[in-house]
C-alpha cells in the first residue's frame, strides 16, 4: 500500500494531446520520514507513523523533539499515521518519495476544509428562508420554526446556525495526472479540500 503525506500549493489544469483540459490540484508530496513503525505486538495494531514539514524546534516540545530523534530528524512539522499489513517491511528513518505513485493510479485524499466561521442556516445547510412578501420583513434568511409544541425542546441534530467548514473531508476515486519526481510535485484531479497549505493525507486505493 503507497501513502504520503503532501502540502496542498494551487488549482491548475493539465492539457492532453487531444487538446483535452483536466482540472488538477498541484501537491507537494514529500519527502516523508518513517518515524515510528507500530505493532499489534507492541501497540495492539499495525500502522506507520510519517514526519513531514519543517518548523522551529523552539515550537516543538521537548519529547516530541525526543520521538523523531530516533528518525534524525528534531523539526518535524506534522506526524500522522497510516494502518498497514506489512510493518516488517518499513523501517525508522526511511524516506518515502513521490515514485511510490505513478501517472492513473486512483487515490483517496483526506485533509481539513477551509474554515468558513459563524454561518447561518441558508450558507450552511442550504435552506431557502422565508418569503419576502406576504407580512415578512426580517426573516428572509431565518430557519423558521425549530420544533414542536409537544416536546417542549430542541432535538439534538437539528440544522442551525454555527460553525461551518474545519471539517475532516475525505474524497475518493480521485487520479494521478502528473507525477514530477524533481520536484516532489503531485497534479491530482479535481479539487482537494483545505486552503493552501492544508496538510493533505494521500493513499493509494487497491
Amino acid at each position: 500500500m503507497a501513502f504520503i503525506l503532501g502540502k496542498k500549493i494551487e488549482m491548475s489544469q493539465v492539457f492532453s494531446q487531444s487538446g483535452d483540459v483536466t482540472p488538477v490540484t498541484l501537491v507537494e508530496a514529500g519527502p516523508v520520514v518513517v518515524v515510528q513503525v507500530k505493532t499489534v505486538d507492541k501497540d495492539g495494531y499495525n500502522a506507520v507513523q510519517l514526519g513531514f514539514g519543517q518548523k522551529s524546534q523552539r515550537s516543538i516540545l521537548k519529547p516530541q523533539r525526543g520521538h523523531m530523534k530516533k528518525a534524525k530528524q528534531e523539526s518535524l512539522r506534522w506526524l500522522k499515521e497510516f494502518r498497514v499489513s506489512n510493518p516488517e517491511d518499513f523501517h525508522v528513518g526511511d524516506s518515502i518519495d513521490v515514485s511510490v505513485f505513478k501517472e492513473g493510479d486512483k487515490i483517496t485524499v483526506s485533509a481539513c476544509s477551509k474554515g468558513k466561521g459563524f454561518q447561518g442556516v441558508v450558507k450552511r445547510h442550504g435552506f431557502h428562508g422565508g418569503p419576502r412578501t406576504h407580512g415578512q420583513k426580517h426573516s428572509e434568511r431565518e430557519a423558521g420554526s425549530i420544533g414542536a409544541t409537544g416536546p417542549q425542546r430542541v432535538f439534538k441534530g437539528k440544522k442551525m446556525p454555527g460553525r461551518m467548514g474545519g471539517d475532516r473531508v475525505t474524497l475518493k476515486n480521485l487520479k494521478i495526472i502528473k507525477s514530477d519526481r524533481a520536484k516532489n510535485i503531485l497534479a491530482i484531479s479535481g479539487a482537494i479540500p483545505g486552503r493552501r497549505g492544508t496538510l493533505i493525507e494521500i493513499k493509494k486505493q487497491s
